[in-house]
Order: structure tokens, then C-alpha cells, then sequence
């Protein structure tokens, strides 16, 4: 798939790559390779795009819906190759009450928030949990048990804020706790405002702290290209899900801008190059900058590497429902790293990430204490990966380094304004 956009200033508008790569990854696409440019007045995006499954796209209705998705996103001045342009009518709810929390985590901490909203007659109708390096953070949508709508009354929300603000404080009182409540549905698409949170809450300022099983840390670089006035951002790193999502979400709320980049993933294994430039127009000039942007990147990165068995529910939803599985969770002595609630239809489907409260794995007799608590429609997707030997660093090497000479442009059909 290849986007190409004119404009008179400069195509390459601030945020407007970090919107292309959130379409496709709510389409659940999986990017697997990705090659960005521009320069002047116009600017192209190629990416190679397989499903879920890692097959390649054939129904013309998905690709159209793909293209048709991109376009509205960037605007009529947007031009694809191929392209088709339709209407598109995507329909956002404002019948409930988005919650947003962060703090230090626990063992029981969901478990906990869920339970305390079940008491307020507050159902739990979608949300995502994040945990990472002691913090957490969670985007919930919830309605009025009674009314199936959202909260209105000033001083029930004020009791929400109340209970679940003194909640998450807990014992510790050397690292804040935050909570906003808010009716309507949330402006900012839910993972980038996880990402938001967690920079916010300073998750990346203590990355030492690691766990021994965790899987192999991402190697982070960046380095001046002085001549062209660009800070070289390179990442090395296990290949996942999302993964560019999560790069390019930090890079654009720590203010850069990418001009170029060079995306590519094979036998699992992730490489990332990107040029960038503040959106002031300047690289990185500062030691602390530099060191800001890795710590950045690498909690980026670790945070949605899922630590521990992986466990899907899907049964008839209830009012409640979060409140009585979590529970279970924490009787049977686990802790939820991150976790996935939604609502289709009358059926609740839930995927949560969850492991031993001590750290260990989860072992054989929890699962089916678990499975005779809520029932046999929960399945089991896997343990935790077993800790990579860290590999040598590379030599450091710009793949952009010839674009800048008139026949390579002229190579890929493009030319200087």
C-alpha cells in the first residue's frame, strides 16, 4: 500500500504518520515492512501489510475499506495508489462514562478498581490495563447499572473520583496517583492515551528495575547525521504486534516529527530506523535529549510485552462480571499484568495476561481451579517466553544514506521541489 500527499508548505504534517499506522492496526493488520520519505511538498508512505495471520490481503472490500478508512482519516487532499474514494460512517458512542487511572501497581489492583465500582452500581462495559516497571494505567468505559447510561449525577461521579482516587494511593505516597472522569467518549484513541499516561507517570525513569525472566530488553539508539540536520533513531528489538504503533506514538508525544524511515521485520526480529527532527525543526542537540528519547522508546516498547499465561474469556455478559473474574484471579493467588475488556452484543470478551503473585509461572492445578470457578469457556494461550542471551550491537548504519543523492530520488520516481 502506498500513500502519496501535496500540499503547499510541507506534506508532512505533524501526527499525520502516527494516524495512517492507528488505521491499520485497528483494522488488525500486522505491518511487516515500511519504507517513509519526504522532503518539500510531498511525501510517501509505502507499507507491506499481511492480516493477523500473516496472509496476504485478497477480498477487495477490506483493501477498499483499508483505503477508505486512510483517506478520511488525512483529509481530501490525500491521494493513494490505487485508490477509491467512499463514504465512511463510523459511529462513536457517548452513552457512558470514560475512566482514566493511574498509579503504583499491586497484586489485586483490578480486582480491587472493579469491585469498587460493582459497589457504586457502575458496570464495566470495556477496558484496557497496562502494568508496567511498579506503575498502571487503565482506560475504562462504564455505564449506570440501573439505566445501561452513562453517570450524570454530580455528586455519584464525585463519590467515584473519591473512592477510587483513596484506592490507588494506597500505602504509597512517594509516587502520586491520578483519575479523571469524564461522560462521553474518550477524544484520543484508547492506546495512544495509555502511552500518554504511563510518560506521563514517569514509568520510563527507573528501566533498570527488571524482572530476571523478562524477555530480551530492546537495543535503542540515536546518533546526529549533522549534515542533514536529523537525529537517527534506530531500534533493535523482538518483533510484536503493534510495535510500530507504540515507536511512533512516542516519537510524535515527545514532539519529533518523522521525515524518514526504514521499517523491517524477519525471523521475529524487529528493525527500526527513523530521521527525525523536533517539530521546532532542530535534532537532538543534548545528552539529556538523547537519553530522554531511549528511556522513552525502550518503556514503550516493554510495556506491551505481556508477562505471564495469557487467558481468554468469552461468555454471556453481566452486570459485575470484571468484578467476579478478578476476583477469582486474586483468590487463586495471580496478578493481572494487562488485560483487554470489551462488550459485543450480550457476550463479554475478555483476554487477560496474568501470572503468579510472586512472580512465578502459573502452574497446571491454578488453571483448572480457575476453569471450575468460572467455567470451562476460558481458554489458555501459552506461558511467558523464556529469557534471549543479549545479542552484540551491530555497528550502526544509515539504510537512508543514499537517498539523498539525485539519482536514487530519481530511482524511486520522485523529484525535488
Amino acid at each position: 500500500m502506498q500513500r502519496r500527499h501535496d500540499c503547499q508548505d510541507s506534506a508532512n504534517e505533524y501526527g499525520i504518520l502516527l494516524e495512517v499506522i492507528q488505521v491499520l492496526i485497528d483494522l488488525n493488520l500486522v505491518i511487516s515492512k515500511a519504507y517513509i520519505t519526504s522532503d518539500g511538498g510531498w511525501v510517501m508512505d509505502v507499507f507491506n501489510i499481511t492480516d493477523k495471520e500473516g496472509q496476504k490481503l485478497k477480498d477487495k472490500a477490506t483493501i477498499a475499506r483499508i483505503e477508505d478508512y486512510i483517506c478520511k482519516s488525512l483529509g481530501a487532499d490525500s491521494r493513494y495508489i490505487p485508490s477509491r474514494r467512499r463514504s465512511v460512517d463510523v459511529a462513536a458512542s457517548s452513552d457512558h462514562n470514560v475512566i482514566e487511572l493511574t498509579g503504583t501497581d499491586r497484586p489485586g489492583l483490578l480486582s480491587e478498581v472493579s469491585a469498587v465500582l460493582a459497589s457504586l452500581k457502575c458496570n464495566v462495559v470495556s477496558a484496557e490495563i497496562w502494568t508496567h516497571n511498579t506503575r498502571a494505567a487503565a482506560v475504562m468505559r462504564v455505564t449506570d447499572e440501573g439505566t445501561g447510561s452513562a453517570v450524570t449525577d454530580a455528586d455519584r461521579l464525585e463519590r467515584i473520583r473519591d473512592r477510587l482516587s483513596y484506592l490507588l494511593r494506597g500505602g504509597n505516597l512517594s509516587r502520586g496517583a491520578a483519575m479523571a472522569v469524564s461522560t462521553g467518549t474518550c477524544s484520543t484513541h484508547t492506546e495512544r492515551r495509555l502511552h500518554q499516561m504511563m510518560l506521563d507517570d514517569g514509568d520510563h525513569e527507573q528501566l533498570h528495575r527488571h524482572p530476571p525472566n523478562q524477555s530480551q530488553r530492546p537495543n535503542v539508539t540515536v546518533s546526529n547525521w549533522n549534515d542533514k540536520d536529523y537525529s537517527v533513531v534506530t531500534i533493535r528489538c523482538k518483533d510484536r504486534p503493534k510495535l510500530l504503533f507504540d515507536t511512533v506514538c512516542t516519537l510524535t508525544d515527545l514532539h519529533y516529527v518523522v521525515f524518514h524511515a526504514n521499517i523491517d521485520a524477519k525471523d521475529n526480529q524487529a528493525y527500526q530506523e527513523f530521521y527525525v527532527r523536533h517539530v521546532n525543526g532542530s535534532p537532538m542537540h543534548t545528552e539529556a535529549d538523547r537519553l530522554r528519547v531511549i528511556q522513552c522508546l525502550e518503556a514503550a516498547i516493554e510495556r506491551r510485552v505481556s508477562e505471564g499465561v495469557k487467558l481468554e474469556l468469552c461468555t454471556n455478559d453481566k452486570v459485575g462480571l470484571l468484578s467476579e473474574v478478578t476476583r477469582i484471579f486474586r483468590e487463586n493467588s495471580l496478578t493481572v499484568t494487562r488485560a483487554e475488556v470489551s462488550t459485543r452484543g450480550r457476550m463479554a470478551v475478555n483476554t487477560f495476561y496474568v501470572r503468579d503473585s510472586t512472580g512465578g509461572t502459573v502452574d497446571q492445578k491454578t488453571i483448572d481451579s480457575i476453569r471450575q470457578a468460572i467455567g470451562q469457556n476460558i481458554q489458555v494461550k501459552g506461558q511467558p517466553e523464556p529469557s534471549e542471551p543479549q545479542k552484540k550491537e551491530s555497528p550502526t548504519w544509515f539504510l537512508f544514506a543514499n537517498l539523498f543523492r539525485p539519482r536514487s530520488l530519481y530511482s524511486f520516481g520522485m523529484f525535488m521541489r
